[in-house]
């Protein structure tokens, strides 16, 4: 990672332990035959359920134990792949935002796609208040039909963790906000003026997926460190 590079969730949570234990998964699932991609197979595996169970909160439970394992799962399939980042710019971002739905297909090796920062806002934890998208895990179904994206927010430094989001699902056609506004307009007040976007919930976050993956045909701008 270069001196410049905005460190990802993962540099965050899994630098210091994957080495030592993403192997042991890797072995296990493949001693087991089992695809890494599958989630439910994948979150019976013995090395996983340990590693859950020891990156558990003590106060973890229900929804968080569920977002827990999520980003494990994304984090692992991100390792395997090589750890690749791929950056948008403003202006990449912006065109993808005010772009037509994408209908692109998800066939693609997992990865981070990481977009400007608080350029998108969401109200990730309902009730609180919102958070920037730092960016999104982003890897295929097993069979290749499906897209499974992990939002990431309110991503910092001296923020002792982050907020994940997870959408999944086919391409969404037709896609409108009940209010008939356009996709991914702001939310927050004078957003409009401050160029900001947000995202109105999980459907928005997968229809973001698919735009961003466009831009992963590409190698990748870097790779996590």
């Amino acid at each position: 990672m270069s001196a410049r590079a905005r460190p990802t969730p993962f540099d965050f949570a899994f630098a210091e332990l994957a080495d030592d234990r993403f192997p042991a998964i890797r072995d296990s699932l493949a001693a087991e035959e089992a695809d890494p991609a599958n989630r439910d197979a994948f979150l019976l595996n013995r090395e996983v359920v340990t590693l859950v169970r020891d990156l558990r909160p003590e106060e973890g439970a229900g929804e968080e134990i569920g977002q827990l394992a999520a980003l494990v799962h994304h984090a692992y399939l991100f390792w395997a792949a090589g750890k690749p980042v791929f950056e948008l710019d403003r202006a990449q971002a912006d065109a993808l935002l005010a772009g037509n739905d994408s209908l692109a297909r998800p066939a693609r090796p997992p990865a981070y796609i990481q977009l400007p920062e608080r350029r998108i806002w969401a109200e990730a934890v309902p009730g609180a208040p919102h958070e920037p998208l730092d960016g999104c895990f982003v890897h295929a179904s097993p069979d290749g039909s499906e897209l499974n994206v992990l939002g990431v927010f309110g991503l910092h430094p001296d923020r002792p963790g982050f907020t994940v989001v997870e959408a999944a699902g086919p391409p969404a056609s037709h896609l409108a906000r009940p209010d008939e506004s356009a996709l991914f307009a702001p939310l927050l007040a004078g957003g409009a003026a401050a160029g900001l976007y947000s995202l109105a919930g999980g459907e928005e976050l997968l229809e973001l997926g698919y735009r961003m993956i466009r831009s992963a045909d590409e190698p990748p701008s870097r790779e996590s460190s």
